[in-house]
């Protein structure tokens, strides 16, 4: 059996998780042959804490050598990233939602190209659920995301209102507002709001530090014509780094997972 030729796009907590089911989980699908970052500090550690030696190149040479492309960089290279590989028509995975906002014709290219664009449910549950709800007619979709205060260390929306959460003691609503206010003032927090707008694009955002929180916390409320549903998910951070949620990158894995069940490798 042909294995899918894998190519990574950020070499960090997700990359990393990645890399290391490719080579365990697995292993008879799939191999890492190419890996890409500007920052050679995060893939000096990735490749320490592999066995496989994937080249180490930029995203054209990358995407070139890739079957499959999988982005785990940031929202600020996604969408470029995205369109490159299926421009190349190479299958892509993109864990940086955030970056396809208001990015249409990302949409467009992957109907016109016999690739395939993935996206995981990253830190959420219940979104097959709410893809069928939108069929009846929603009339309220909500998101309340719970985090500690180190979580949210860095955030541009807290830099530029000058909040310091540091003498936070109690729980606080620190943001309210839309998916695209939302991933713009915390890039590396909330893409799990971009996940919901590409299903409701009126879904409203709520952002609440919580002191001594040791879990990310999303809830989901919706109502319309097939009813009511709320949902609840608890996430460990990443080990590694505590504004990953740690279901983030088991969902990277098992949507790659699903997809080289798949996947037509070309001759």
């Amino acid at each position: 059996m042909k294995k899918t030729k894998i190519g990574i796009v950020g070499c960090g907590t997700i990359g990393l998780e990645v890399a290391k089911a490719i080579e365990t989980r697995l292993k008879n699908k799939a191999v890492l042959v190419a890996i890409s970052d500007i920052d050679e500090i995060k893939i000096d550690n990735l490749l320490s804490k592999i066995k496989a030696r994937p080249d180490v190149c930029s995203l054209k040479e990358l995407i070139k050598k890739s079957d499959f492309v999988v982005e785990a960089a940031s929202a600020v290279v996604s969408a470029g990233i995205a369109k490159k590989a299926l421009a190349a028509n190479k299958d892509v995975l993109i864990m940086s939602v955030g970056g396809l906002l208001n990015v249409s014709d990302i949409f467009n290219a992957a109907q016109k190209t016999k690739a395939r664009l993935y996206i995981p449910s990253g830190a959420l549950a219940g979104l097959d659920a709410l893809k069928s709800a939108v069929a009846s007619g929603l009339r309220k979709l909500t998101l309340t995301t719970r985090k500690s205060p180190r979580s949210l260390e860095g955030a541009p929306y807290l830099k530029e209102n000058n909040i310091d959460l540091s003498s936070t003691k109690q729980e606080k609503v620190i943001f309210e507002g839309t998916a695209a206010q939302a991933i713009k003032g915390f890039p590396k927090n909330v893409n799990v709001a971009v996940a919901l707008s590409l299903i409701y694009p009126s879904l409203n955002v709520k952002i609440i530090v919580v002191p001594q929180l040791k879990s990310n916390i999303h809830e989901i409320e919706a109502e319309g014509g097939f009813g009511k549903m709320f949902t609840r998910t608890e996430n460990m951070p990443s080990p590694n780094n505590p504004k990953t949620s740690y279901l983030a990158a088991l969902s990277a894995i098992a949507t790659l997972e699903g997809a080289l069940s798949n996947v037509k490798i070309g001759t």
